[in-house]
């Protein structure tokens, strides 16, 4: 069933204040409130309130996960080939975004932290944003008038930037849209000096795939270049020697000696033991896993101060607050880190939603959802009409627990293969129970049955037990295909797609 975003008419009406809070690879493992497969890596107390004062979508996945085209497909409501970002292109702002169409109803709009899409921000009142990936200190900022560099860690950084549009337009009378978007913890997990710190050394339980063998699978998979491993440098991603970090040359003396007390000793007990295999591979995840959770600590810290804000001043009772993220994160599943894959680490995303009065705190969505949904669940929520082109779907039906008729199933598409990971392009399907994924320019398929195995260890594809299910999903990515003018729709599209340039 081709489902249409026309829902906007049966919604609350009303005009909230919308704060966006968006992370760069947060994985759902480190969110508390999501306890992902039992495996609690971290507490987040101030994003889990956003759950349990409103709602959490535990089954909302990205279109193409990585970083840019994520940003365009949120802003937009389309998939990548119809925004136009598919890996790195440059963003077209004379497009339509859900943040134009509330900047034209009356809204302030401002956007502050990670852009990540080229082009400068259009529909925004206020914008400063990271040039590129950004930087966790000392962090650099486009905006209208010029740069600016800015001390401090950059988590911190863009939420007061935030804070301060929101404190200085909350008398204004008119709705304002301010979309807080963090570096924070995209690679290389630089934790802060500051009060926050590095988080006390621990033992991160690893899962149980982190040493996969990638048997039972395609042949793309084994040709990957993320592994923790193999790929994970000890100087640029692990702070060994502590002066190779990536943003050394940038950081103050202050902050040297920061990095100094939280890693020397580490550093030299671990020379010491000369670790190699499974050991080695073992104290690097642990040494990433310590790293991650510091920003994720740090994010966590700060979405408490914007939560705080919004109730000291009296605006939280008519405040949409959103935290999400622009794909979700391998914390040593499959042995890796980083994205990119249709796996399930990598294609869900976190997404929590409150709005008192309209969400019923404690709910709990468990319909497929995407984030060609969230543009136009802001205009919904604004009370604006969704302009045909955007291809998703409302989602105050689901969160206000109205009756509605909702998707069966997700298309997913990752284009910039094998690219710096060696991650090879695919598209699939998914629905509540299965997977098919397809590997096109490798003319492999995988299908995974998320019931009996929800780690997706071993395809079933060529198992002929699962003939009629292969074919029914075949057809439902076909169709999928056509409902979002996909251009691949042949097997000499998929030739042509995947040739090198």
């Amino acid at each position: 069933m081709a489902l249409l975003p026309s829902l906007a008419a049966a919604e609350p009406s009303g005009r909230p204040n919308i704060v966006f809070i968006f992370a760069d690879d947060h994985a759902l493992q480190a969110i508390s409130a999501y306890n992902f497969r039992g495996r609690s890596l971290n507490q987040t107390p101030n994003i889990d309130r956003i759950a349990k004062e409103g709602a959490i979508f535990r089954n909302n996945f990205c279109a193409n996960s990585i970083c840019s085209p994520s940003r365009a497909t949120v802003l937009t409501g389309k998939h990548s080939h119809l925004n136009g970002v598919t890996t790195w292109e440059k963003f077209d702002g004379s497009q339509f975004t859900f943040a134009k169409a509330l900047q034209a109803a009356g809204y302030r709009t401002g956007i502050f932290g990670k852009w990540h899409l080229t082009s400068e921000p259009t529909g925004f009142d206020e914008w400063m944003v990271h040039p590129g990936q950004g930087s966790y200190h000392n962090p650099d900022f486009i905006t209208p008038q010029g740069n600016r560099r800015i001390p401090g860690y950059a988590t911190d950084v863009t939420t007061d930037l935030s804070l301060d549009f929101i404190k200085r337009h909350k008398e204004e009378g008119q709705p304002f849209l301010v979309m807080c978007q963090y570096k924070a913890p995209h690679r290389t997990w630089q934790p802060p000096t500051g009060e926050a710190g590095r988080r006390a050394l621990g033992s991160f339980a690893e899962p149980p795939n982190l040493f996969d063998t990638y048997e039972g699978r395609s042949k793309p998979v084994a040709r990957h270049l993320m592994g923790i491993d193999r790929h994970m440098k000890l100087d640029y991603d692990l702070k060994v020697p502590v002066e190779k970090s990536n943003e050394w040359a940038r950081m103050t003396e202050i902050q040297h000696e920061a990095y100094h007390h939280f890693y020397d000793d580490e550093n030299r007990a671990f020379l010491e033991a000369n670790l190699t295999g499974k050991d080695l591979v073992r104290w690097k995840y642990q040494r990433y896993l310590r790293d991650y959770l510091s920003c994720v600590d740090s994010i966590d810290s700060n979405v408490g101060r914007i939560l705080a804000c919004l109730k000291e001043s009296g605006l939280d009772r008519n405040t949409l607050v959103v935290y999400s993220s622009d794909q979700g994160f391998y914390l040593g599943e499959h042995g890796w880190f980083d994205k990119r894959w249709m796996y399930e680490e990598s294609f869900r995303m976190p997404l929590l939603i409150r709005w008192p009065g309209h969400i019923e705190a404690g709910t709990e969505v468990g319909q497929l959802t995407q984030n060609i949904d969230f543009a136009p669940t802001f205009l919904a929520a604004a009370g604006l009409p969704v302009p045909p082109e955007v291809q998703g779907l409302s989602l105050m039906p689901l969160l206000t627990k109205q009756p509605v008729a909702w998707r069966d199933a997700l298309y997913y598409h990752y284009y910039d293969g094998p690219g710096e990971h060696g991650v090879a392009k695919h598209y699939g399907v998914r629905t509540d129970r299965y997977k098919l994924i397809r590997f096109y320019a490798d003319d492999a398929w995988e299908l995974y049955d998320l019931e009996k195995d929800p780690e997706e260890m071993h395809s079933v594809y060529d198992d002929p037990a699962y003939t009629t299910v292969r074919a029914e999903l075949t057809a439902k990515l076909d169709e999928l295909k056509k409902q979002y003018a996909n251009p691949i729709l042949t097997v000499a599209d998929e030739k042509k797609l995947s040739a090198k340039p």
